[in-house]
């Protein structure tokens, strides 16, 4: 069984950065995983996708991140990371990190990130 453990989170002013990092908690055959990605959720809303990258290092954004948030992985380490610049009271969430894999999908427990106005 493969663990994600999410960290990064935090509360921050608008304007700020923060920067998530997940890691899997044993080796996942790199050859196996589709897409890495973030994905949040607020109360009462669905999860949606915020940014995922794909084998061969493709990514996608949700549109009201791009141009601030960016995603990376380190492939070998089997992380992701979540780099989140200009961030804004709308982006307050739990953020869920996400490996889709041949096998099926794995989940995070999720790390809060708060933008006070």
């Amino acid at each position: 069984q493969v663990e994600l453990v999410e960290s990064g989170g935090g509360l921050v002013q608008a304007g700020g950065s923060l920067r998530l990092s997940c890691a899997a908690s044993r080796r996942v055959n790199i050859n196996s995983i589709y897409t890495m990605g973030w994905y949040r959720q607020v109360p009462g809303k669905q999860r949606e996708l915020a940014a995922q990258i794909s084998r061969g290092d493709r990514t996608d954004y949700a549109d009201s991140v791009k141009g601030r948030f960016t995603i990376s992985a380190d492939n070998a380490k089997n992380m992701v990371f979540l780099q989140m610049d200009s961030l804004n009271p709308e982006n307050t969430a739990l953020y869920y990190c996400q490996f889709s894999t041949t096998m099926r999908a794995f989940w995070g427990q999720g790390t809060q990130v708060t933008v006070s106005s």
